[in-house]
Parts: C-alpha cells; structure tokens; sequence
C-alpha cells in the first residue's frame, strides 16, 4: 500500500493525504458562525433589534450560510471521491463512502439529540404551556420520531422544516445525508460530464443555484413546500459541478491571480447584495446565493488575498470544528431564551448582555469539546469496526 505525499493545494498550503484545501476548511467557520448570528437575532434582549437594523440582511440573511454549506460539501465530496466513484458503481467503494459519511456525521449528531430530546421531554413532562422548543410548529416526542431522528431521515416525508427536528437546525443534517445517499449513483453521472466545455460547466453550476434565487426574487424567502429538498440537491450538484471547472483550470499564474481577486470582490458581493436588495423589497436581496459557487471556486484556487486568513491554523480548526459548532448552539441557545422567560434579568441590562454575550462566545469551546472528545474518536473507531485499514 503506497501513503500520498502531502501536496500543494492550489491555495498554497499543504494539504495531508485527504487533500484537503484549507481554505474550504476555514470558509466553514464563516458560514457556521453567520448561521449562528442569524440565530442569535431572534433572542429577546433590549438592543439586539437596535443591532439588526444597522447591520440588517447581514444578519438577518444568516440562513444562507446553510446554503453555503451546501455548496461546499459538494465540492469537497467530489474533491475527495469523485475521480474513484464515477467510473462505475462498485458495492465496496460505496459502502466504505456511505459508512465514511456516516461516521463523520452521526456521532455527535446522536450525543447532542438525545441529549436536547431528554430536555424536550423534561419541558413536555413539567412544563405547563405545551411549547416544548422554540419553533413555530413542536416537534413530536415519540419512539417513531426518536426513530428517524436516530437514522438521520426525519425530514424525508416531511415538505416544511418547522417541527420536523428536535433541534430544528439538524433538518440540514438529515437533508445531506439524502445527499450522500444519493451521491453515488449521481456520481456516474457527473463523472460524465466532465469534458463538457468549462463554460457549459460553470454556467450550469450557477444555474443550479437559480430556484432558490428566484424564491427570493419573488416572494422574499426560500421557504416553501419541499424548499429543502431543492436546497440541498443544488447546493450540493452545484459544488460538485464547481469541482469539475476546478479541477480543469490550469494552475497558472493567472488563473491564481484572478481567483484571489474574485476571492476578494465576490464576498463584497455578496454583502452588497444582501445590503441594496433590502430596498427592492424583505428578502430580496437573497439573489446573492448565485454567487456561492464562484466564491467556493475562487477560494479553491486562490493563493493569496482571503485565502490566506482562511488558511491559518485557528480558522482551519474552525472549520473542522463547524459541524459541532451547528449541532450545540440551537440547544445553548433554547436554554438562555428559556431562562428568559424566567429571569427578567437576562432580557436586557449589563447582566442580561453578559450573559447573552457569554452564552454565543461560549458555543464554540463547547462545539471544540464535543469536537476533540466526541466527534473525531468516534468518528476514527467507528470506521475501523468495519473498514481496517490495510
């Protein structure tokens, strides 16, 4: 068995085996902590709403990070699998991806359900009002639901999100992992399209992102009956497609040169976008996800500007930590706005921003815990149960 030799990712920085591109890696953390803030909005504290209408649809728009995410992991999916995948359908290379995918979600995504679904079902038990979570629709606690909650599927048969997860964020996590499910086959036929022209490539990972754009253009939002699926089925092709232009760039000079000026223009953009399509109408400025593949395109290439933050250690780790980071900071968040509704104190005042303060600073070393003690060892023993390594 030969060991690749670690590379230089067209970001500059060396990547290990896995090749992975650090620059990506720290684009998460920027995506998990805008969803975090888009969040954090709705808390009922005296100056948060102040905060929101200067910074407006910076904030309020947070819901793309998940969109964002979409992106990327298609990209990253294909990075790593695509050129051993989509050749044929092979019973053991799927299974060994399947079971990979499993291994990095599922863990902590058990830990902190069942944790959060005991505190649902505490607050259905004691409580006296029926609201158990803060969504607009209650989940149901049931040994069905605790069921596809457990495997992950509990928004399959479900068209809205509201309701559908204990913690409502993970609607996500079940929706990549369809995702994932589906990639294999799928995989052949991206494969396929591989010597398409770079344009017909690029135009169409851009047009993949049109059905989301043109809810916002119309009705303000991506909220709809089976809005989720389109979501995550164009976000993902959409970065998969994005890793076939990618992949296909000669890694000259120029190409380097005009995707770290892209890396710089596109999140100005972006932010620009969100910020003048406020004035066309609530929402509007949502267009802006159009964008999302070229930004990923231009980071996977870039060697300098952005990417460079990006691809410091403390972002990088912040990256791999982003997914428990999305995972513990609903549940953080359910337990102060409880706490709210007990102790004026925490709606406003020094002790209430403190505290409010305290509770978002604190997601992230909680989601490092859960992290380096749940996420990564359960994730490297569960892959050895079925697949050693040779």
């Amino acid at each position: 068995m030969t060991i690749a030799a670690p590379r230089t990712t067209p970001s500059g920085t060396q990547a290990d085996s896995s090749g992975e591109i650090r620059g990506l890696t720290g684009l998460r953390i920027v995506a998990a902590v805008w969803v975090v803030l888009f969040h954090f909005h709705f808390t009922a504290l005296t100056g948060v709403t102040e905060v929101v209408g200067v910074l407006g649809p910076l904030i309020t728009s947070g819901a793309l990070g998940v969109d964002l995410f979409f992106v990327l992991s298609g990209y990253v999916i294909a990075h790593t699998y695509l050129a051993s995948m989509g050749p044929a359908l092979r019973l053991g290379a799927t299974a060994r991806f399947v079971w990979a995918r499993f291994c990095r979600m599922w863990p902590v995504y058990a830990l902190v359900f069942h944790l959060f679904g005991l505190w649902l079902l505490a607050r259905l038990v004691l409580g006296s009002d029926g609201n158990i979570a803060f969504q607009g629709v209650q989940p149901v606690m049931s040994v069905g639901q605790w069921v596809q909650q457990l495997f992950m599927v509990q928004m399959w048969d479900n068209e809205f999100l509201d309701g559908a997860s204990w913690v409502g964020s993970t609607w996500s996590i079940s929706a990549e992992w369809l995702a994932y499910l589906l990639f294999p086959v799928a995989a052949l036929v991206f494969f396929r399209l591989r010597n398409l022209p770079l344009l017909v490539l690029a135009v169409a990972a851009v047009a993949l992102m049109l059905p989301m754009a043109s809810s916002y253009a119309t009705i303000g939002h991506g909220y709809y009956e089976w809005s989720w699926v389109t979501r995550i089925l164009c976000g993902f092709g959409s970065g998969v497609l994005v890793h076939l232009v990618v992949a296909r760039l000669p890694r000259t000079e120029l190409v380097r040169r005009i995707s770290s000026r892209l890396a710089v223009v596109l999140p100005v953009l972006i932010a620009c976008g969100l910020w003048f399509g406020q004035f066309a109408g609530p929402g509007r400025g949502g267009l802006v996800i159009v964008w999302f593949p070229l930004l990923v395109g231009a980071i996977a290439l870039a060697d300098r500007g952005p990417v460079t933050l990006l691809s410091r250690p403390s972002l990088v780790q912040g990256g791999r930590v982003s997914y428990s980071l999305y995972l513990v900071h609903i549940p953080m968040l359910e337990l102060f706005w409880l706490a709210q509704a007990y102790v004026p104190a925490l709606r406003g005042g020094i002790v209430g921003h403190l505290v409010a303060a305290a509770v978002v600073i604190a997601t992230y070393p909680v989601a490092a815990a859960a992290f380096r003690f749940v996420e990564e060892p359960a994730r490297r023993r569960l892959r050895m149960t079925l697949f050693r390594p040779a």
